[in-house]
């Protein structure tokens, strides 16, 4: 009897609540919803809902549910319709500042700390540099490319007539990627990811490349590289979406983007630093980081953004973010102490240094995962994180003799490429239902049967196509920027640093 009088008594509150937001709703408020209505002239012949299917609204709302009205062949309208959910939104919204923050001021911070004193405004200048372009880039056709279907939208790369210059992007949700967020917010959110992913880029090539070749690099490379991959990966018409394409030819899964940001931006990153050469020096005069207090401030800042980046990356408030939430803190730490301990068996002594790059391999490997794994899966990444990468810094680059300067390919390509090979292994549907047979697409292209059994081939494609696209568009992108504005700052320029001779500005005053 107490349940059913709290139904009751929640039933009536919700029919007045909504009744006075139909009274309240503003003229242009209906006009944003018509809008963003798919049909206008079907939803017209659906049946209003009723109180029942009211409720049922709500009920979707709190478990990032869909609406009666959502499905293609529903027969009833939702005072809902074309709405976004307060929780949900508040939630993307800090979630597209905290990943933000990862580059601005986190990454900024973290690989400023790591280059010599006469290039940390380098850095700075090159993260805020790509920030403006890459957000321009974004508004003018980027997303478009990205996250449009549509007649022109195809597998590799999205419609760009749909949302040329952030057209009809509301905030209303577009359901395509989400039942309860504003289209805007989705956006943005995005955003932040494009911004940071070829910045990470720079780790490799610091304190050598010249700003103007940096610009044009970042452009040409997000045309070729990044805005094709993210497509295939989690553009709803994606070769690669192996959760939400029914028609995926590769079955694959990235959550936050091990493949489409990391292995990207590390692989990209080899390429250009060896095209590149090596800085003056090097190998032959130390170059030790000039302030690893900014390098630990950088880490942190980096540890809390990166809960915007993995679980944001669920794109609600729900049970697949909190899981996200909770591997990503377990494989980070896990990672930092097994890097840290791992110097301290060879070398003698834990580094700060190798404490902060412990956690940063942990953040790489975890982001693929972290939607998909239990906690078990986690802790294991952690190990493989803290573990492996370490020994592509230490031994790898070694061997080789590159001048990767910040440790990129070492920690996003070898890390990411681990990450994305793992959650193949790893990956289990007691944590996401959306890659077993409760999701419609997962179940019509296999993904669903795959989980647990054979999924790490599906993986191995994708890592395949985006190594293979990586490494080819950088080597065109590298030959052209060369040849168009040159790649290197002169002997004099790097001598004195970048941060003088480009920015006219110096990091540090002495008295």
């Amino acid at each position: 009897m107490k349940k059913m009088f709290l139904t009751i008594l929640m039933a009536t509150a919700l029919s007045g609540v909504l009744t006075a937001a139909e009274a309240s709703t503003p003229v242009a408020s209906a006009a944003t919803n018509a809008v963003a209505t798919a049909a206008p002239a079907a939803d017209a012949k659906k049946a209003d809902p009723d109180l029942q299917q009211r409720v049922a609204d709500l009920e979707a709302y709190v478990s990032n549910g869909t609406r009666g009205s959502d499905a293609a062949d529903a027969k009833v309208s939702s005072k809902l319709d074309g709405t976004a959910g307060p929780g949900h939104n508040a939630w993307m919204m800090t979630s597209a500042a905290l990943v933000l923050f990862m580059t601005l001021p986190g990454l900024a911070l973290f690989y400023g700390g790591l280059v010599r004193r006469k290039n940390v405004l380098s850095v700075l200048a090159q993260c805020l540099g790509i920030a403006g372009l890459v957000s321009i880039m974004w508004w003018a056709f980027g997303y478009s490319f990205v996250f449009a279907d549509g007649t022109g939208a195809g597998k590799v790369i999205g419609d760009f007539g749909k949302f040329a210059f952030l057209k009809d992007v509301t905030s209303a949700p577009n359901t395509n990627y989400s039942y309860w967020v504003s289209h805007n917010v989705f956006s943005m959110y995005q955003m932040m990811f494009a911004i940071i992913t070829p910045a990470l880029i720079i780790g490799a090539i610091a304190e050598r490349m010249k700003f103007s070749a940096i610009l044009l690099f970042v452009a040409l490379w997000m045309i070729v590289v990044y805005f094709p991959l993210a497509h295939m990966v989690w553009g709803v018409t994606g070769l690669m979406n192996g959760v939400w394409n029914p028609d995926a030819k590769i079955k694959a899964i990235d959550f936050a983007g091990g493949t489409v940001v990391h292995m990207s931006s590390g692989w990209s990153a080899l390429i250009l630093c060896i095209i590149l050469g090596k800085r003056l020096g090097f190998g032959k005069e130390p170059m030790p980081p000039h302030s690893m207090v900014l390098c630990m401030v950088g880490t942190g800042m980096l540890w809390v953004g990166w809960y915007g980046f993995n679980a944001g990356s669920a794109v609600a408030a729900d049970g697949v973010a909190a899981n996200a939430f909770m591997t990503t803190t377990m494989a980070t730490a896990v990672a930092s102490f097994a890097w840290a301990m791992a110097e301290y068996v060879i070398r003698g002594k834990p580094s700060i240094l190798g404490f902060c790059s412990g956690a940063v391999a942990g953040l790489v490997v975890i982001t693929p995962a972290c939607g998909f794994v239990n906690v078990t899966g986690s802790i294991i990444i952690g190990v493989a994180a803290g573990l492996i990468p370490f020994f592509a810094v230490l031994k790898l680059k070694a061997w080789l003799g590159y001048d990767d300067a910040l440790d990129t390919f070492g920690v996003h390509a070898v890390g990411g490429t681990l990450g994305a090979l793992m959650t193949g292994i790893l990956a289990t549907g007691s944590v996401n239902a959306n890659i077993t047979d409760a999701n419609a697409a997962a179940k019509a292209n296999g993904l669903a049967k795959l989980v647990g059994n054979g999924l790490w081939i599906e993986q191995i494609k994708a890592i395949g196509i985006t190594l293979t696209l990586a490494v080819v568009g950088t080597l065109i992108i590298a030959y052209i920027v060369k040849a168009v504005v040159g790649l290197r700052a002169n002997e004099e320029v790097e001598t004195i640093g970048l941060d003088l001779a480009e920015h006219g500005e110096e990091g540090y005053h002495t008295a």
